[in-house]
C-alpha cells in the first residue's frame, strides 16, 4: 500500500454481528485482505405457471434468492517477523482469527449446556435462541443481513507447533430478505435498504434505445 499521505485510505469487508433488538453493535470482524473476487447469484421467485395458468407468467412473489460467495486469504507470516510485538501469534498462529469466523456457526457452549439441563429436567420442547443477526458488509452501498450456509478452511502452511500460520477460508452466504425476516425485524430493514439503494443506483444507468438494437418498434 502505498504511504503516500494523500492516498486512499483502503476499506476492508467484514461481518458485524448486532443485537436484532436493541441494534448494540456485538461484534465487528474485519478480514485480514479483501477477497480478489466475490462471486454473486440470483434466482427469482415467481409463481410456477401450470398449463392453462398464463396470467401468473409474470408474476414475482418476492425478492429473489441471492447468495454471495468469497474466498478470504488469512496470513500471519509478517506477524512472525516480530514476536515480540505479536507474542499473540507466536504462540498460537492463526488459530484465533479462524476461531473467530467458525464460532459464527456455533450455538455457545452456554446454551448448549443449558439445553441439556432443560432436557434432563424434562423440558419437552426447547425452542433454539434466537442468534445475533450477521451482517455481511462490503462498503457502504452493501450492508445486507445473511445466514452462513457454508463455511470451509484449507490450511496452507504450518509453524513448527502445527498452528497454521496461512489459510484460506471459503464463505457461502444466503441473504436474508423480507421473505425470511418480518418487516418489523431489524433485518429486514436493513434488507430493504439494501434493495432500495440498488433501484437508486439502477436509476443512474443509461438508458438504452431501440436504434441501438437495430431496430425502430415492437410489435
Amino acid at each position: 500500500m502505498s504511504t503516500f499521505p494523500k492516498s486512499p485510505r483502503l476499506i476492508k469487508c467484514g461481518i458485524v454481528l448486532v443485537e436484532p433488538e436493541t441494534g448494540t453493535v456485538a461484534r465487528v470482524i474485519v478480514l485480514q485482505y479483501n477477497p480478489d473476487m466475490l462471486t454473486r447469484s440470483l434466482q427469482p421467485r415467481s409463481t410456477v405457471v401450470e398449463a392453462g395458468d398464463r396470467l401468473e407468467a409474470l408474476r414475482l412473489t418476492g425478492p429473489p434468492v441471492e447468495t454471495f460467495k468469497l474466498d478470504a486469504e488469512l496470513d500471519a507470516t509478517d506477524q512472525l517477523e516480530f514476536p515480540d510485538q505479536n507474542p499473540q501469534a507466536v504462540e498460537s498462529g492463526l488459530l484465533p482469527q479462524l476461531a473467530t469466523l467458525e464460532t459464527l456457526i456455533y450455538p455457545s457452549s452456554t446454551v448448549l449446556q443449558e439445553n441439556n439441563r432443560l432436557a434432563r429436567a424434562g423440558t419437552l420442547e426447547i425452542a433454539p435462541a434466537e442468534s445475533l443477526l450477521t451482517l455481511f458488509v462490503w462498503s457502504k452501498n452493501r450492508i445486507l443481513p445473511v445466514r452462513l450456509t457454508d463455511f470451509s478452511i484449507a490450511e496452507e502452511l504450518y509453524d513448527t507447533q502445527l498452528n497454521p500460520i496461512r489459510a484460506k477460508v471459503s464463505i457461502g452466504m444466503r441473504v436474508l430478505s423480507t421473505n425470511d425476516l418480518n418487516f418489523e425485524h431489524r433485518g429486514a430493514s436493513l434488507y430493504l435498504a439494501y434493495q432500495q439503494q440498488k433501484e437508486r443506483l439502477a436509476g443512474l444507468s443509461g438508458r438504452g434505445t431501440l436504434a441501438a438494437l437495430g431496430i425502430t418498434r415492437i410489435g
